[in-house]
């Protein structure tokens, strides 16, 4: 007989929940079902999950980063620009990328080394990253992505025989590669014991401040990766691209089991949130609702699933 523990069945929960919605999807919305449906939803689903990559990350050990939308506009707007100016497009990646790990390795260094909250250090310094870009692009920003960044994010695209762009299939290489990683490496192992324990990860010699300067940065990174590709997928610039991540990456977080507290969770689950998340979307916007009413409804979704599983004893309570 098949046992999984309670993160476990979370996920599974989260994946019937998701395939119940593509259910009532089919039954209430016309072409739901339809192949150019199914795509536009894995590669919105996909994008998510590849912003809420560092989410995880960061909510296993007993953090959240706040900043996540505030990089991708970041790394949107700062990729568009720095192509426009003529850099090749790989350089401008590496750019992009060592400035995310930079503000990533802020957010970290502070929380851990001065003792305050994530959620103050993060929207602080993704505030204060917002506001360089936009004295920067003096609110006008400018510039695209090149074609094979476009093809590689279009819902029209395919990856050879498969019938979705090149972004999906990527995306499960790399989603796995992170499941292994929080599974069966050091690292993963650390972020595990430092979420669950602080006190007693520290005495097995577990350095929480390089913990947290790592995983933060790591989390910026994704955050910028999303960004970038965002760009190809909107084919401009736009500094809030990010926005709508704000709470949607925390949202996919929890929705897939990982405990706010820390020490609980992992990358799978996440992946599922981001189908619920998704699909919910989609639902929405098929009845006829407005955005604003799509944005209530998404923040009722929120406010539900953080009042259930926000209240639930802290890992070493029960150890």
């Amino acid at each position: 007989m098949l046992r999984l523990s309670p993160t476990g069945w979370r996920v599974a929960g989260a994946f019937a929940i998701a395939a119940a919605l593509y259910l009532v999807g089919l039954a209430t919305i016309p072409g739901y079902g339809a192949a150019f449906a199914i795509r536009a939803m894995l590669v919105l689903a996909t994008l998510l999950a590849i912003a809420s990559v560092g989410q995880t990350l960061v909510m296993l050990i007993g953090g959240i980063d706040l900043s996540i939308p505030f990089v991708i506009g970041f790394a949107n707007v700062t990729a568009a620009a720095l192509y426009g100016g003529g850099m090749s497009f790989p350089v401008v990646c590496l750019v992009v990328g060592l400035l995310a790990l930079a503000i990533g390795a802020v957010n970290g260094a502070i929380s851990a080394m001065l003792k305050v909250h994530p959620l103050i250090v993060t929207l602080g310094v993704g505030t204060l990253v917002q506001g360089a870009v936009l004295l920067w692009t003096k609110g006008f920003p400018s510039g695209s992505a090149p074609d094979y960044v476009t093809t590689f994010v279009s819902i029209g695209a395919t990856a050879g025989p498969l019938p979705v762009p090149w972004l999906v299939p990527a995306f499960a290489v790399m989603a796995a590669l992170m499941i292994l990683v929080l599974a069966r490496t050091p690292y993963g192992r650390r972020l595990y014991a430092l979420g669950a324990n602080p006190r007693a990860a520290a005495l097995a010699l577990v350095e929480p401040v390089s913990m947290w300067v790592i995983t933060y940065a790591v989390s910026a990174l994704f955050a910028a990766i999303a960004g970038v590709l965002l760009l190809g997928f909107t084919g401009s610039a736009y500094g809030q691209v990010g926005q709508p991540y704000l709470f949607q990456t925390i949202a996919a977080v929890v929705i897939g089991g990982t405990a706010l507290v820390g020490g609980r969770g992992g990358f799978l689950g996440t992946i599922a949130g981001a189908l619920v998340l998704t699909e919910i979307n989609t639902l929405l916007i098929g009845l006829g609702l407005s955005p604003a009413l799509v944005q209530a409804a998404l923040g009722l979704v929120i406010i539900v699933l953080v009042s259930l599983y926000g209240r639930e004893a802290h890992v070493r309570t029960t150890i």
